[in-house]
This record gives structure tokens, sequence and C-alpha cells, in this order.
């Protein structure tokens, strides 16, 4: 017979246990949006700002680095909207050729073209009533580019080939990491179009401006690395962690994720160590003076990632940064402008 005490522990200790369990839930909600996760203050803005965007129609401008979660973003606007049911539909701009990108985008009918054997609906007829996603937007041509902005202003288009009109009902997010203004100046990108886009902006901020997110994020990627792989690897180990803490990001999140796949690989169960990281970033340990041996300038370059990685470290502040560099103020602003 069980001892009552005994008993008294057990419920005791699975609801401890049960306690934990939502109270790490609850902080992981409170940490994530849809795909996103970040509790960095920018990071925060942008899910403020997703839930205040999302039950509306307005087109959205998804601008920032490769790898920082722009289709993620995008994802979270739409399953937050009320066309969360409707469909999400996805075209990379930089994909296609010009003539295609445009038959995929507005369909065609048949004898549009060569190939054109069957009338064909486009992506924005399959995402009538739900969300379309135009990535690497800033690859449209000029004339893919004035077709675009007419559905944008009067919900219409013409299928390739066709002179009835066609009304739709779609809301576009549109993304890109190019710099859209530069684009205009080189007359590459329309000035039009690019304010009809950016009437609500999101700028996701590259992983070295949020560097704590990265243990938020490194236990995101085991977890779900651990469940597609079904290895028992739960944690990281301090030398390993201090290495991914230190490191710049080039490719953002996405490259943090691959890392983590690539330590999923060499590791065969328990922490993930320092050696199963890969090698290069072992050796580098990203020191600034490697980096700055790559440049054409060394010492050009050794001098703006200092100054930009002291300015980091200061939270931004320039006064701090500057009385770190051992340099005044205006010093620091000539340094800053001349990188």
């Amino acid at each position: 017979m069980t001892d009552p005490c005994d008993v008294e522990f057990i419920q005791g200790f699975a609801r401890d246990l049960s306690e934990v369990k939502a109270l790490s839930a609850k902080l992981k909600e409170h940490h994530s949006f849809g795909n996103l996760i970040g509790k960095n203050r920018k990071m925060r803005e942008i899910f403020e700002l997703i839930q205040l965007v999302a039950p509306m129609k307005t087109t959205v401008l998804i601008q920032g680095e490769s790898g920082t979660g722009k289709e993620p973003i995008a994802h979270a606007i739409h399953d937050n909207s009320e066309r969360a049911k409707q469909p999400f539909i996805r075209v990379n701009c930089a994909g296609l050729v010009d003539n295609l990108l445009e038959s995929e985008l507005f369909g065609h009918v048949k004898g549009a073209f060569t190939d054109a054997i069957v009338t064909r609906e486009g992506r924005f007829a399959a995402a009538d009533g739900g969300t379309l996603f135009l990535d690497e937007i800033g690859e449209l041509s000029l004339g893919t580019q004035a077709k675009l902005l007419r559905v944008l202003q009067e919900g219409e288009y013409e299928m390739v080939g066709s002179t009835e009109t066609r009304k739709v009902d779609v809301r576009v997010i549109a993304a890109t990491n190019r710099i859209l203004k530069t684009e205009i100046d080189a007359g590459r990108f329309r000035e039009d179009l690019y304010y009809r886009l950016n009437v609500v902006p999101i700028t996701p901020p590259p992983l070295r401006e949020r560097r704590d997110d990265i243990p938020l994020l490194i236990e995101h990627f085991i977890e779900k690395f651990s469940q597609q792989t079904q290895k028992s690897i739960y944690h990281i180990s301090p030398d390993a962690l201090e290495i991914l803490m230190d490191y710049t990001y080039p490719g953002n999140v996405r490259e943090l994720e691959n890392i983590i796949e690539h330590a999923f690989v060499k590791c065969q169960g328990g922490n993930i160590e320092k050696q199963h990281l890969p090698l290069d970033l072992i050796a580098s340990r990203d020191d600034i003076v490697t980096l700055a041996l790559r440049e054409s300038n060394p010492l050009a370059a050794l001098e703006r990632e200092l100054v930009h990685r002291v300015l980091e470290e200061s939270d931004g502040k320039p006064q701090l940064a500057a009385q770190r560099l051992g340099i005044s103020r205006t010093t620091l602003w000539r340094k800053l402008k001349a990188v």
C-alpha cells in the first residue's frame, strides 16, 4: 500500500512540475510572436506594430538584411489578420526573369506567348481574399512595377495577353534587402510605388544589434532540432555559448540556425560543446584583426569595427563610447561619419 505521505509528495511534485512548465510556456509566449523570437526592445516594438497593423488591409514594406526574419514577420501579420483563413501566397521576385514573373503574378491567357498552351491564373488570383507576400521586391523591372502600382491603387489588373480587367482583393506585403531610396535615386525603382508600398515600414534589426536574443534563439533552435532529429540534446556549454555570443552573424538569424543544425550533426547527445561548432567559427572567434585583414584597407577596417563594437557595447551612447575609446565626442562623430 502506498504511503499517504508519498502520494502527497508525488502530487505536490506534479503540481510544481506543472507550474514550472506553465511558467516556461508563459515566458516563451512573452518572448515570441508566431515564429519570431525575441525579448530585445526593437523586437518587442515590431511585435506591437504587427498587432496594430494586422487587422487592417494596409500595405507593409519590410526592409532589412538577409536572414533577419522578413518572411516570418509577413506570416505573423497574415496569421493575426481577418485573412488568416485565406491563402498566404509567396512570390520570390528575384527567382524569375521579367516576362515569366509578370505571368506568374497576373496569369496569362492561352496563346499570349509561345509556351502559353493553356490559360493560367496568376498569384494575385490565387491570393484573392488573402495575402500576397512579394519577396525581393527590389528586383522587379520598371514595367512590372507599373502594373503592380495599378493593382495597389485600383485593385485591378489584366492577365498577360488579355484586355479584360479583373478585380482582386489582396493584401500586399513586400520585402527587400535593398535600400529602395538608393534604388529610386539610381532610377531602378519607381518613387510612386515606393510610397504606395511603404505605408507601414518594418525594419527587423540584424542579429548583431540584438545580442540579448541570441540565448533565446539558441534555445528555440535546440528545441526545434531535438524534435526533428530525436537526439537528446537540450543545452549548450558555456564555452560554446561564449563563442556564439561574440560572433557578428553576417547571415543573421538564418546563419545562427544553420550553426545549431551543424552542431546537431556532430553532437550525439548531451550538451552542444565548442568542438561541435563550425571549424571556421572556432578558429577565428570573430577576431577583429582576422576580419580586418580580409579587407583591402585593414587599418581602416580595424578602426571601423572597433568604433562600432565599442558603441554597440556602450548601448549606443556616444558619450560612454568616446570615454572608453579615449577620444572626444566630436572625434567619435567624425570617425562614425568616415565609416
